[in-house]
C-alpha cells in the first residue's frame, strides 16, 4: 500500500503549479496580481497601486484594469481546474529551478464585463465560477469586489477555447 504524501509536499507542489501558471505572464506581473489558494479554490487579488487609477478626479480604477483583472482570474481559475488532477497525482511536476514546459492557457473567445460601480482606490478581489468546461470550450462567470463580498463592483462572463491536452 502506498504511503500518503506529507502535507507539506502536497502544499509545495500546489504552490509551484500556481506560480508556474502566473509568474510567466508579464501583464500579470505588471498589474501586481496574485492568487490566494485554498485547496482547489482560487481568489484573485489586485493590490491597489496609483498606476491603476483611470480617473484621478474620482479616483477610480481604470476600466481596462478591472476587465483585465477579471479575465486573468477567469483564465487562471480555468487552467487550475483542468490541471488539478494532474497536479494532485504528481503527473505534472513543476520545479522552479528547471525550465519547465508550461501548460498552455485557454484562449479568450469573448469576454463581457458589467461595471456595477466605480472601483475604489483599494485592494480588489475576484473569484471565478466555471459554468461549463468541456474538452474544447468553457464558459466562466467572474465576480469582483473590494471591501464587501456582497457588494460587487464588477462582474463578467467569458467564453474560452481550451488548450489541447497532451
Amino acid at each position: 500500500m502506498k504511503r500518503p504524501e506529507p502535507v507539506q509536499v502536497i502544499k509545495q507542489r500546489r504552490d509551484a503549479a500556481l506560480h508556474a501558471l502566473v509568474d510567466h505572464v508579464p501583464y500579470i506581473k505588471y498589474l501586481g496580481l496574485t492568487f490566494d489558494r485554498r485547496g482547489d479554490e482560487l481568489t484573485g487579488v489586485l493590490p491597489f497601486d496609483e498606476k491603476l487609477i483611470g480617473n484621478p478626479m474620482l479616483p477610480a480604477l481604470h476600466g481596462g484594469v478591472t476587465a483585465a483583472f477579471l479575465e486573468v482570474t477567469a483564465i487562471i481559475t480555468l487552467s487550475w481546474s483542468y490541471l488539478w488532477e494532474d497536479i494532485e497525482s504528481g503527473a505534472l511536476e513543476f520545479d522552479a529551478r528547471a525550465d519547465v514546459a508550461l501548460p498552455r492557457l485557454p484562449k479568450t473567445v469573448d469576454f463581457s464585463v458589467d461595471y456595477l460601480r466605480s472601483g475604489l482606490p483599494r485592494d480588489a478581489y475576484a473569484r471565478a465560477r466555471i459554468n461549463r468546461a468541456g474538452r474544447r470550450y468553457a464558459s466562466v462567470h467572474v465576480e469582483g469586489w473590494q471591501d464587501n463580498r456582497d457588494k460587487l463592483f464588477a462582474q463578467a462572463t467569458g467564453h474560452f477555447v481550451m488548450p489541447q491536452r497532451r
